[in-house]
């Protein structure tokens, strides 16, 4: 299958404020892409061009296959955007709202395209209640049930659950994981980095106006060193013990009397070492644990910044 996005050297500035400055990524399609970065870093720029809502001053990409200068109708005819802030009327209830939009998309029966979304995001109970009444958890799956209208192959969701409450924001990554197994591509843009790390497929760091690393969440906590597994002795010989046999191979320290930490990066295979290690030499750990580094750790080492919270 063709790539569902791909951009190559784009760049552009507001005046003398450059905020892209050579971005290249490409989302392969029915997954999940998230864009990192802190405000300003370009994000929403990024996705405006994508959506065809304003130009690149150089650079190109394509949407669904469509050149997003050239062929800007094209493109918007495949794709759907969810900007942070919901776009629905709140003077009419969330079934006015979706066969609203039917009726804008042309769809062949809107009433019953709303009842099947309104039945797909748990909606149906409220379906004919103002949407100034919603929540802004149900206000969002509205938002994004709006957007599925017109079946788009790419969604937009820029910052979707920015204001959320937690128990909202884990109802709203179901829904994003529901939409990508449906074979939908998903591009979301986050601060969140516990949310790009339960959802992301790949996940982009954007920084200063470029991509600074891409990967996995796997691959990029790896770029950061210090992962370590801490194994619990129930006696001090044992541990002395093992710290011998360890030390062979590994960087072993002793927190304490009874417990030795091992730096490992949390690879199945180098896990698997040690334990085979103890058990030939007939030491068993009453208990052992796992500290790898975080994306927190990979954003922080790769921009010098903490991870902004909301």
């Amino acid at each position: 299958m063709k790539p569902a996005i791909t951009v190559s050297g784009l760049k552009r500035a507001y005046g003398k404020n450059a905020i892209l400055k050579g971005v290249d990524f490409q989302v392969e399609s029915g997954t999940i892409f998230a864009l990192l970065g802190s405000n300003g870093a370009g994000k929403t720029t990024t996705i405006n061009i994508l959506t065809t809502l304003i130009e690149a001053d150089a650079g190109s990409a394509t949407v669904a296959g469509f050149d997003v200068s050239k062929s800007s109708d094209k493109v918007r005819q495949h794709i759907s955007l969810t900007g942070q802030f919901a776009a629905v009327d709140d003077m009419l209830s969330a079934r006015e709202n979706l066969e609203l939009i039917g009726d804008l998309r042309h769809v062949k029966n809107p009433a019953q395209t709303a009842k099947e979304l309104l039945s797909k995001f748990d909606l149906t109970d409220a379906a004919d209640r103002l949407a100034s009444t919603f929540s802004g958890g149900m206000r969002r799956r509205l938002d994004i049930a709006m957007s599925l209208i017109g079946g788009p192959q790419v969604i937009f969701l820029d910052e979707p659950t920015t204001g959320l409450d937690p128990e909202a924001r884990k109802s709203m990554w179901q829904t994003i994981k529901m939409l990508a197994q449906g074979g939908t591509t998903i591009f979301l843009t986050t601060q969140y980095l516990d949310e790009a790390d339960e959802l992301a497929d790949i996940i982009a760091l954007l920084h200063e106006g470029k991509i600074v690393a891409q990967g996995t969440a796997t691959e990029l906590k790896k770029l950061v060193p210090g992962g370590v597994i801490k194994f619990t002795f129930s006696t001090v010989a044992q541990l002395e013990n093992a710290a011998i046999i360890l030390r062979k191979d590994f960087v072993v320290t002793k927190a304490d009397n009874t417990t030795l930490t091992v730096a490992a990066d949390g690879n199945v295979k180098q896990i698997t070492e040690l334990f085979i290690r103890l058990r030939d030499s007939k030491l068993e750990p009453a208990s052992f644990s796992q500290q790898v580094p975080t994306l927190d750790d990979v954003f922080f080492k790769l921009t010098g910044k903490k991870e902004e919270k909301k």
